[in-house]
């Protein structure tokens, strides 16, 4: 077991340690780590102090007490966006392995320190890209990967609901607020590691429906060298909300409905329809509309994948002890940052952005 501090024991931080620990976290019982525990948890806030005592978690009274203690080996950066940079070099400088919070920083350039910081460290330094092991993100990657519908044409992923953005810093952009930054780069980061990070060209529009100084909902259409395309949506604005994912194959398509749902298929069996009839519309007939005839294809639904809530942890401590390569890669974090930063300067200029 590798003991971890927690740097920010806000909603996040409060996540990473109730998995450490086997807490309640929202009032859901977490099962605890088999790889990792928490060593004690650094905030600047006395209440969020004063809750991690309430859980029996200790609390570090000094930054430096937390560098300090030769004990720790991970140590989880969980605060405001604008600051993942300073936290994350100082741990590294100390000597300890790094996990930040997506997004992993706020420019390319921030990010190469980091990075450089790693290295000179001869630390692991990585993001927190949990969503990599969403069961129903798994399902539909796995579909894509053993090409059980044939070639991936094209994929969207979105999350959507109608609650706004949550208070505190992600309403300020100079914190690193904003839904691009918050769930954005989960979907850019599934879409990229599903796709292939050959990325051509990034077109993105933002929107702030309920006036904030941040984006409160990010379109993003990424186009790659092999000819594939991935649509990224959130929204926070939405009370009817579109399918979490939507596959289409050259053999079929996939849908995932909600976070709740099974993974449904629509499988082409023969692609000529000799029984294929016009349907009927308001102001006339089309046949290219037509619903296909139900011999030339199979529908069915596939349960989503088990998967390892603690998988994330699991590959970083082993990528620590060198018995594996880091899944989130440096050049992974890389391309995900670059199209971030190309979404923006699409939205600002209304045109796609060559990458």
């Amino acid at each position: 077991m590798k003991k971890a501090a927690v740097i920010g024991y806000g909603g996040m931080g409060q996540w990473h340690v109730a998995h450490m620990e086997g807490l309640s976290y929202c009032g859901m019982k977490i099962e605890r780590s088999d790889v990792v525990e928490c060593a004690g948890i650094y905030d600047i806030d006395p209440k969020k102090e004063e809750l991690a005592r309430l859980y029996g978690i200790h609390v570090y009274n000094e930054f430096e007490d937390l560098l300090n203690d030769s004990e720790v080996e991970i140590v989880v950066v969980a605060v405001p966006n604008d600051y993942h940079e300073y936290y994350a070099v100082k741990c590294l400088e100390a000597g300890k392995n790094v996990i930040s919070e997506k997004p992993v920083t706020m420019s390319s350039e921030s990010l190469e320190r980091m990075i450089s910081a790693s290295k000179a460290s001869g630390k692991i330094f990585s993001v927190h890209q949990n969503r990599r092991w969403d069961d129903y993100f798994v399902t539909v990657k796995r579909i894509a990967d053993e090409k059980l519908l044939g070639d991936l044409i094209s994929v969207e992923t979105r999350v959507q609901g109608s609650n706004g953005i949550p208070g505190d810093w992600r309403k300020v952009k100079a914190e690193g607020g904003g839904m691009l930054y918050d769930w954005g780069v989960h979907l850019i980061d599934q879409a990229l590691w599903m796709n292939g990070y050959d990325v051509e060209r990034v077109f993105c529009t933002l929107e702030s429906v309920t006036g904030c100084e941040v984006d409160d909902g990010c379109y993003i259409d990424i186009f790659l060298k092999s000819g594939k395309r991935c649509r990224v949506e959130v929204g926070t604005y939405n009370f009817i909300a579109l399918p979490l994912m939507y596959a289409r194959f050259t053999g079929g398509t996939v849908k995932v409905e909600n976070w709740g749902s099974d993974v449904e298929v629509v499988e082409c069996t023969r692609w000529h329809d000799h029984d294929l009839k016009p349907v009927k519309t308001a102001s006339g007939l089309s046949k290219t509309m037509a619903p296909r005839s139900e011999t030339t294809i199979e529908k069915y639904t596939l349960k989503k994948d088990e998967v390892d809530v603690h998988g994330y942890y699991r590959n970083f401590c082993d990528a620590v002890d060198g018995k594996a390569e880091q899944i989130v890669t440096h050049d992974q974090m890389r391309t995900v940052m670059k199209v971030i930063e190309a979404a923006f300067r699409s939205a600002e200029s209304g045109e796609a952005v060559m990458f």
